[in-house]
């Protein structure tokens, strides 16, 4: 067994990443107050092809020296937007015809191992602060609620974890149907 190189691994370059991106999912960050989580979500969502990723209220962006030592240069691939209204950026997607889901801890919710992706479906996957969670208003107006079982004794994963954990669960069964 040996490494591969990275002409060997053949990844396309961030001019062509656009064409390539995954026009049914997008990433939504409510607050996320570390830069370091927002540049790891950037790379994540990079690794996945994903759409966009929508960076809301104080949600730091880019150019931004964090954002730059944990993205690796994915925020030069991944498309963005900053909305300083979180609740704005959710109407924005649905009038665009995107499914809200909020991966929280809620009353009403999936597991994410029941989750099974439609095809056809936009998915906004909407991931929050990483002391408070999701905003309630965000709460209130997503389609659905995702949640990662856990058998510790924290009560949520890191941020950019979570992300990671979602987007892969999403690719898995997506690339199935």
């Amino acid at each position: 067994m040996r490494k591969l190189s990275m002409e060997e691994l053949g990844r396309i370059d961030a001019a062509a990443y656009g064409q390539f991106a995954n026009r049914r999912v997008a990433v939504v960050l409510d607050n996320v107050r570390s830069a370091l989580n927002v540049g790891s979500v950037f790379r994540t969502a990079d690794a996945f092809g994903i759409y966009k990723l929508y960076l809301c209220g104080i949600t730091a962006t880019p150019p931004n020296r964090d954002i730059h030592k944990t993205a690796l240069g994915a925020q030069e691939s991944v498309a963005w937007e900053h909305f300083a209204d979180t609740e704005v950026c959710l109407a924005h997607l649905k009038s665009e015809g995107f499914q809200l889901a909020v991966v929280e801890q809620t009353d009403e919710k999936i597991m994410l191992h029941e989750f099974a992706p439609q095809s056809e479906a936009n998915y906004a996957f909407i991931f929050g602060n990483e002391a408070s969670g999701v905003s309630d208003a965000a709460v209130g107006m997503a389609d659905f609620a995702l949640e990662i079982p856990q058998f510790g004794t924290k009560h949520s994963f890191n941020i950019a974890v979570t992300t990671g954990i979602v987007l892969w669960h999403y690719f898995v069964h997506h690339q199935a149907n």
